[in-house]
């Protein structure tokens, strides 16, 4: 039987999660790579939408961190 999210998760111990901008094989989802000059900032929309369907899918809150 399946164990309940609530029951996986612990907002005390890790309320926030963070979505890295960076992946395998230093290949860049979004920003700049400086080690090849090229921009995959127009990821950042996409992958932005996304977490936001997810948000209904998965019952969590997306909110934006300002650096």
């Amino acid at each position: 039987m399946a164990t309940p999210r609530k029951q996986q998760i612990s907002l005390a111990d890790t309320p926030y999660y963070h979505c890295v901008a960076r992946c395998v094989r230093r290949a860049f989802l979004c920003g700049e790579d400086k080690l090849s000059g090229q921009s995959y900032e127009h990821r950042r929309g996409w992958v932005e939408d996304k977490l936001h369907c997810l948000t209904q899918v998965f019952a969590i809150e997306l909110r934006r961190h300002s650096p």
